[in-house]
């Protein structure tokens, strides 16, 4: 497995960067809930050990790195809505999550390292794309991490009140007992309506 490191940070800070981000997104493909990204920037002195891909670690030990990187290093974490994902496509409402992050952060970075092979629009510093970012790169993964943390507790929020779906376990995401849950409960406010297997319930013939 690679190991995520610091050399796409320690380029940008040797070509002048003070303060760089890590960016990345989840929830681009489930079908309910919110698409959340985080922007953060590590302490190059203070780094918490075990930093990976989110996809790579167990629940219990994003949260304790989520908690981690909460004490040590400075974490945004931002939202795109349901309603603006059905308004403006999830790509752009996954970029509109993006600028929101980086926004939020207490102190404006002057460079990005955001996950992916394409950058969002409207980026308000220096930016690079980097590909599988969140398995190569320190800053990358903790944004990973940042992120899939607080939109899983979001959706666990949203299983109390719409119990059914299995979110607290499928994260929103079309599992088989997600869609069979949609056919026999319908569909809530929290589900995006531009997606297809929602569309085609509301407005099957």
């Amino acid at each position: 497995m690679i190991t995520p490191d610091d050399l796409f940070e320690s380029a940008a800070r040797a070509r002048g960067a003070l303060r760089v981000a890590g960016i990345d997104e989840v929830g681009r493909g489930p079908l309910a809930g919110p698409v959340t990204a985080a922007a953060v920037i590590l302490d190059p002195t203070r780094i918490p050990a075990g930093l990976r891909d989110s996809k790579a670690l167990t629940p219990a030990r994003r949260a304790v790195l989520a908690a981690a990187l909460a004490g040590c290093a400075e974490v945004s974490v931002a939202h795109a809505s349901v309603a603006e994902i059905d308004r403006l496509n999830i790509v752009e409402a996954t970029n509109l999550a993006m600028r929101r992050a980086v926004a939020g952060l207490p102190i404006p970075p002057d460079h990005l390292l955001v996950d992916g092979n394409r950058l969002p629009g409207g980026l308000p510093c220096a930016a690079e794309a980097v590909v599988k970012g969140d398995a190569r790169c320190l800053s990358i993964a903790a944004a990973s991490i940042a992120a899939k943390v607080a939109r899983d507790r979001i959706m666990v929020d949203l299983a109390q009140q719409f119990p059914g779906y299995g979110w607290e376990t499928n994260a929103g995401y079309g599992s088989k007992a997600h869609l069979a849950a949609l056919v026999t409960l319908g569909v809530t406010p929290h589900h995006r309506r531009s997606f297809k297997p929602v569309y085609n319930i509301l407005y099957q013939e």
